[in-house]
């Protein structure tokens, strides 16, 4: 699908740099912000810099009242009609509040509460600390994450909830755990039975389309898997990821703005994930012959879908 330029006008930009359309409050003036804040703008359209991009999506506190529907792919992108997950319910709580990022699409906030159920019939488990999903109408984000920007992603802690009473200040304080040992090339003995379990269940879920986690997680997971293996083709190793995993889900059906990722290759990937780790374990050498990275291109408003402006300035 090809995507169409944003074409604002400057009162237009301004105004969704106040939030007047919203009804919301700024400390600085109108006069102010003219000056200082907003970019150069032609003649019919103002050209926003990633950071005042995730200025606009980081300003808005709450979803907008639009149907919804995820525009856009998770890296470039925005969420209309944006559901919250509560705070806390029977079987998770939602960690981090003071970020206000537990916030997705409706089958995401669907699908957390699904898999935290079957999460609480686990030894040890009462349900799942829930980490960032998505900011109230997704977008780029302030700090963090590259992707999240659609409400499809899902970031699930590795330490047992074993506590769901937890105030709003020890969740700003609490920590997961780290689950990876030798650079992520082993898991640790904080790993378990449950935590198998858990991926499994989570990745055994039709709605999702992968789920990231360090790479000698996927490779235990592959050696302890004596039953059905299909599940392990959605269990994508990648960097990081061992306080918590990623959950992304698939575009749901009729999203004609959502753009899904290509699906994993065929196979368990048992095999790709043994090749990760052995790059841990015994780093190639560097190719002194490869050019250097190039520097990445800022996003700028005009780079996400159109729908993004309404999202932006919708009641």
């Amino acid at each position: 699908m090809v995507q169409r330029p944003i074409r604002l006008t400057a009162a237009a930009v301004l105004c969704a740099v106040l939030a007047a359309c919203g009804g919301e409050r700024t400390t600085k003036t109108k006069a102010t912000l003219a000056q200082a804040d907003l970019p150069t703008i032609g003649s019919s359209m103002g050209v926003l810099s990633t950071k005042e991009a995730k200025q606009l999506f980081g300003a808005k506190s709450d979803g907008s009242g639009q149907s919804p529907a995820p525009y856009g792919s998770y890296a470039k992108g925005c969420l209309a009609g944006g559901a919250q997950l509560p705070e806390t319910g029977a079987t998770w709580q939602a960690m981090r509040l003071s970020r206000n990022r537990n916030w997705g699409h409706p089958e995401t906030i669907d699908y957390i509460r699904d898999l935290s159920a079957k999460v609480a019939q686990l030894p040890g488990w009462s349900g799942l600390y829930v980490g960032d999903i998505s900011q109230p109408r997704g977008g780029p984000m302030l700090t963090g994450h590259a992707s999240h920007q659609i409400g499809l992603d899902a970031d699930i802690w590795l330490r047992p909830a074993e506590n769901l009473q937890l105030s709003r200040k020890a969740r700003e304080q609490l920590s997961s755990i780290s689950l990876r040992r030798a650079n992520g090339a082993y898991t640790n003995d904080k790993w378990t039975a449950q935590h198998h379990a858990l991926l499994k269940a989570a990745a055994s879920d039709p709605r999702v389309a992968r789920i990231f986690i360090f790479p000698g997680a996927k490779v235990q997971m592959c050696n302890d898997e004596k039953g059905d293996r299909s599940w392990l083709r959605k269990i994508r190793p990648w960097y990081g990821h061992h306080y918590h995993f990623h959950v992304r889900l698939a575009c749901p059906s009729g999203a004609s703005g959502c753009v899904d990722q290509a699906a994993p290759p065929a196979g368990d990937g048992c095999a790709d994930a043994q090749a990760w780790v052995n790059n841990i374990l015994n780093p190639p050498p560097p190719n002194p012959d490869a050019p250097p990275p190039k520097p990445k291109r800022e996003l700028v408003l005009a780079d996400l879908p159109q729908q993004c402006a309404s999202v932006l300035t919708a009641q």
